[in-house]
């Protein structure tokens, strides 16, 4: 299974941070976000890795390389202005190709076991859902007891920015316009087409100065 990286966002929170960096290359003990997310790829055996990039795409790429060093295989889908999550997915799918892939957002920490993972068989996403952090305590979606993904139900969950899509779920969008994804998992989901795990370990949303010094002191163990 290929795994795709979304990099391309400007990190508008995370300034003056990014003023003249990247989010993904912020530091976390000791080393840039995106690093610990292809080490975690990486020990997972999924070593074929797409990352769009956009905003400093040049210090990416840079710090990145081919991937040979952190054990990955690495190509980049470069976007002239950042296209959103699904527009972004969509510019990539020449590079992905026709199987499922795992989506990552560039800017969580998460501890799931990414070997473990379903198979997607006849459905168009599989979503890891997390407990309501504090800044988003409605949650996003529902899961019931048969692994099933759902609008209205309860209680709610937060989806973790971790996701397997099937390229079909984007693949009828126009090439290089911006869109969202959210729209699209929910229209999957009312057509029965979403499964879910609940994780319960460790997961951030980096969104944050705040989050990243706390995920900082976290991994160091302070």
């Amino acid at each position: 299974m290929k795994a795709m990286i979304l990099a391309a966002g400007l990190g508008s929170r995370m300034r003056p941070l990014t003023d003249h960096c990247p989010k993904p290359l912020l530091t976390v003990a000791d080393k840039p976000l995106i690093v610990h997310q292809l080490e975690r790829l990486a020990a997972a055996g999924i070593t074929d890795i797409v990352i769009n990039v956009s905003y400093r795409a040049e210090q990416i790429v840079e710090a990145l390389g081919d991937g040979q060093r952190f054990g990955v295989s690495l190509a980049f889908s470069h976007e002239t202005t950042p296209l959103e999550t699904a527009g972004g997915i969509r510019h990539a799918l020449p590079l992905l190709g026709d199987a499922p892939f795992l989506l990552i957002n560039g800017d969580v920490w998460c501890d799931a076991a990414l070997e473990t993972l379903p198979e997607l068989r006849d459905d168009l996403a599989h979503l890891i859902l997390v407990d309501n952090p504090d800044h988003h305590a409605e949650g996003d979606f529902a899961l019931d007891d048969a692994g099933r993904v759902r609008l209205e139900s309860t209680p709610r969950l937060t989806y973790a920015g971790l996701a397997i899509l099937d390229p079909a779920l984007v693949a009828s969008l126009p090439d290089d316009s911006p869109a969202k994804l959210a729209p699209l998992l929910r229209e999957a989901i009312m057509a029965g087409r979403t499964g879910g795990t609940h994780h319960r370990g460790d997961w951030v949303d980096v969104g944050t100065p705040e989050r990243l010094e706390a995920l900082d002191a976290h991994l160091r163990g302070i």
